[in-house]
Order: C-alpha cells, then sequence, then structure tokens
C-alpha cells in the first residue's frame, strides 16, 4: 500500500514538474509573442513614416492642392514634440535634391512653408532652424511665369515638366498637366502591352506627361508627340530634352507640328502608328468634330488587317459636349467601347474628377 502510495506521489511530482515546464513554455511563448507583436507594430509603424514622406514628396512636387496633404498625420506626430519628423519632411520636400534642380513655384513652397511652420508652432514645438531658413529662401523671390512639376513613377525615378502657372497662358490650355492625362497615365502604366515595340502617336500631347510615362516604362519602338499651338511644342521639345528623350534615344522620340484639320494622309501614313492615344482633347465641339475626322483618316489609311488601337481619355466637364462627341463617332461609322475596371493611384489627383477612357474602332 505504501509503495503503491509512494508511487502515486512520484506520478503526481513527474506530472507537476511536467506542468511546471509546460507552464515556463507557455510564458516563454507569450513573451515571444509579445515581442513578436512590437516589432511587427514597430516595422508597420516604420513603413507608414515612409509612406506618409512619399505622399508629402509626391504632393509638394506636384503641386497638389495643399488641403489634400496628409496634415492629420503630421499634427499627431507633432504631439510628441519632437522635430524629427518636420526635419525628415523637409528632406523630402524642400531640401530634396530634385528642388534645387527642378523646384515648384515659388508661391507654392512659400505656401507650403508657412503652413508646416503654423502647424508645429500650434504644437508647441521647438523652432527648427531649417524651417525658417527654408522659409526665408522663398521670401520675396519673385515669381516666374512658369514652373516645374514632378511626378514619381512607382520604380521612383521623377518625370520633371516645365509648366505653366496659369491654367490658360498664351491663349490655351495646353501648358498644363490635367487630370486626364494622369489617369490616362497611370492606365498605360497597367497595360504596357498597349505600347510595348510598338509605334505610339499621340495627339494633343500638352506638356508630355502621358507620352513621357510611355517612354520611360512601357518600351515602345518609338513615340511622336504631336500638338499644333506653337508655346506648348515649344514647351512640349523642352520637356522631352529635359527628361532624356529624342531622336537617338530608344525608344526614338519625335516631336511633330500636328493640325487636325490639315494633316495629309501623306503625314499619317509616314508615322505608322500602331496604337494612338489622346488625353483632354474633347472639350469644345468643333474640336470634337476635327478629333473624329481625324480618327476617321487614320484607320482609313491603315489596313483592315493591321487597324491600330485608339485610346481617347477625357474630363467629362460638359456631358453635352461629351454626348456629342459620342454621336459623331457614331454618325461616322467609328464604334466606342468605355474601359473600365480599376487603375492603380500612381500620381497625386483630384480623383473625383469625371475621367472616362474609350476605346476608338471601326
Amino acid at each position: 500500500m505504501a509503495t503503491r502510495r509512494a508511487r502515486s506521489r512520484n506520478v503526481i511530482d513527474f506530472c507537476d514538474s511536467d506542468l511546471d515546464f509546460t507552464t515556463h513554455e507557455q510564458k516563454k511563448q507569450e513573451v515571444n509573442k509579445h515581442t513578436w507583436k512590437m516589432a511587427v507594430l514597430e516595422q508597420k509603424e516604420k513603413r507608414k513614416h515612409v509612406d506618409i514622406l512619399r505622399e508629402f514628396r509626391a504632393s509638394f512636387f506636384s503641386m497638389n492642392r495643399l488641403a489634400s496633404f496628409p496634415w492629420t498625420f503630421i499634427e499627431t506626430e507633432l504631439q510628441n514634440k519632437s522635430s524629427e519628423f518636420t526635419s525628415e519632411l523637409l528632406k523630402q520636400t524642400c531640401l530634396h535634391p530634385l528642388c534645387e534642380t527642378f523646384p515648384p513655384s515659388v508661391r507654392f513652397r512659400r505656401l507650403f512653408l508657412t503652413e508646416l511652420i503654423k502647424r508645429q508652432e500650434a504644437a508647441g514645438c521647438d523652432p527648427l532652424d531649417e524651417l525658417y531658413d527654408a522659409l526665408a529662401e522663398v521670401v520675396g523671390v519673385e515669381e516666374t511665369p512658369d514652373c516645374y512639376k514632378s511626378y514619381f513613377l512607382p520604380n521612383g525615378d521623377a518625370i520633371s515638366l516645365l509648366e505653366s502657372i496659369a491654367l490658360i497662358s498664351e491663349g490655351t490650355t495646353g501648358l498644363v498637366t490635367w487630370e486626364a492625362a494622369l489617369y490616362l497615365a497611370e492606365w498605360t502604366l497597367e497595360n504596357q502591352q498597349v505600347f510595348t515595340g510598338r509605334s505610339v502617336l499621340e495627339l494633343g500631347s500638352g506638356v508630355g506627361l502621358t507620352g513621357i510615362t510611355v517612354c520611360r516604362s512601357c518600351n515602345p519602338l518609338r513615340f511622336v508627340f504631336s500638338d499644333c499651338h506653337s508655346a506648348v511644342l515649344e514647351k512640349l521639345r523642352e520637356n522631352v530634352r529635359l527628361n532624356r528623350l529624342g531622336e537617338e534615344t530608344s525608344p526614338a522620340i519625335r516631336v511633330d507640328e500636328l493640325d487636325w484639320t490639315t494633316v495629309t494622309e501623306e503625314q499619317i501614313r509616314g508615322i505608322r502608328a500602331d496604337t494612338v492615344i489622346a488625353a483632354d482633347v474633347v472639350y469644345d465641339p468643333d474640336v470634337a468634330g476635327s478629333l473624329v475626322k481625324l480618327l476617321l483618316k487614320i484607320l482609313d489609311c491603315s489596313s483592315a488587317e493591321a487597324q491600330p488601337e485608339i485610346y481617347i481619355c477625357s474630363t467629362v466637364r460638359n456631358p453635352e459636349t461629351y454626348g456629342d462627341f459620342k454621336l459623331q463617332l457614331e454618325a461616322a461609322g467609328l464604334n466606342h467601347e468605355v474601359m473600365t475596371g480599376p487603375v492603380g493611384a500612381v500620381f497625386p489627383y483630384n480623383r473625383l474628377a469625371p475621367l472616362e477612357l474609350m476605346k476608338v474602332f471601326r
């Protein structure tokens, strides 16, 4: 009996020690899990910081509306009374090397820095010399009619463009980048097969964002930028040069003066376009009529077996004008298909704008 009790005691002791070991292991796992969770949270916080800095950088260099900047995150950071994040933010904006070469407008930089100072002072943070020095550099500096805007590609490279500060300048709206061009550029990045190894013609290239995006990211064989306004063509050629593109580069680049009302079949055949794109060119009934005639001529100059793909992206500011454009396409025997489906957000712009991308075909 005593032996049985002793044996039972040994079993219980063994179980207790096993339980102690299990409890110890559980505690160890809990500690490891807590440490892992803390590490994950720290990594997420770091990624959040990086993403916010990138968002500020993209919005700053494209001169997006100040109200659209992620200021709420900054307010949270400034509550810690630390100037470290502000210093990092300056390095991604006003103190970024790109700002030395292709600076946004003086007024925009001044407004941005003033807003940043207001928020830092409201949070009771210590003054940051770099911030006030940056503001001093743009106070009293005379504004120029042109400035640079830069748009970052997914690989981190920037497309820098010389643009007009005024929306309408020299009798044209073609000296600034509009939402439809940004949307079409994003679409090209997700549909590179439409351009790879092909000859591409862009109608109404403006300052060149969409076309330069295609040339830098989609590997076309040839690319022809085109417009008809002399001031636009001058700025377009400058922007092509700024982004290190030209006749001797790959792809081979041309910038052509192309008047839709007088272009000849010989000119169109000489371009040999496999793909045709245009953004924000349907804004006036007369212009829309000329565009329809041009598209018909482009298709007529190609064989039935090798019809070019045509994509037109529009901001629908006037539904009546846009609807009339569709009716004119139909009257000319041309069909269209609205391209739906999500497009990844690459560039900052007003995504509430009524944008539509269509494919035109016979």
